[in-house]
């Protein structure tokens, strides 16, 4: 009787109805027997369910990681591609700045001036760049000044008709300490050579000027220097020397 009670309180069928009238007795049983059923039930429902659960899971982490690796490709090959155009630049680098150097090379004509084999038209104004004396020089009593000039070429051609001359020709007037006198330079070796001056301050003035021994306007170059007493200090050295050697 208490399995009908109990079974009371769900929904019965005719067919259990009946069976709890005429087999009291066996009523209990017969509920536990199913009670163990609806929960094997349950249980294999449930059971199934956490395998759909499991599954959905497993699939989510599979796709999971599937998308993880393929954003790591990815960015793997973004990598990869955006370092390539350094290696490339780095590669050429090197043949870049050697191109650059060759185009960048003074060519004969921008240190050497025009060719003296063809005429120039309208040519520039001739210009004259002279550098400061080289100290070796001084203290042994010589003056040494390198000089270079634009737009003419120092060539020993004299006289009116040298004027004509295309490209344009010229020398050097060289005057030491406002002497009355000069000379004329037309070597073109590089470099002005004076020697022997005395100890002391000194004046050279280096004018370019044409075959006529006129001077370019405004190419006057006026350098002001001191000679030390280089005697005093080759004295000097002679008697360190002769100590040195008389201690040996």
């Amino acid at each position: 009787m208490a399995a009908l009670q109990k079974r009371q309180q769900q929904p019965l069928t005719a067919t259990w109805k009946r069976f709890c009238l005429f087999f009291p007795n066996d009523a209990d049983r017969m509920f536990s027997l199913s009670r163990e059923t609806d929960n094997l039930q349950q249980v294999e429902n449930t059971m199934t369910k956490l395998k759909k659960v499991r599954y959905t899971i497993k699939a989510r982490t599979v796709g999971d990681f599937v998308l993880l690796s393929g954003l790591l490709v990815t960015l793997f090959a973004a990598a990869v591609l955006l370092a390539l155009p350094d290696r490339v630049l780095a590669q050429q680098s090197p043949q870049a700045n050697a191109q650059t150097q060759v185009t960048t090379v003074a060519s004969a004509r921008d240190i050497r001036g025009a060719s003296p084999y063809v005429a120039i038209e309208n040519e520039p104004a001739p210009k004259l760049i002279v550098d400061p004396p080289l100290p070796e020089g001084l203290v042994q009593g010589v003056y040494w000044a390198q000089y270079r000039v634009e737009n003419l070429h120092i060539v020993p051609v004299f006289g009116e008709g040298g004027r004509q001359v295309s490209p344009r020709a010229g020398h050097l007037h060289i005057i030491v300490d406002d002497l009355p006198w000069w000379w004329a330079d037309a070597s073109n070796n590089n470099t002005v050579d004076i020697a022997n001056l005395p100890p002391g301050q000194h004046k050279v003035r280096i004018e370019l000027v044409d075959p006529h021994h006129t001077i370019f306007p405004g190419q006057v170059v006026t350098q002001t220097f001191i000679i030390p007493d280089y005697n005093s200090a080759a004295a000097h050295q002679r008697n360190l020397h002769a100590r040195s050697t008389s201690l040996e």
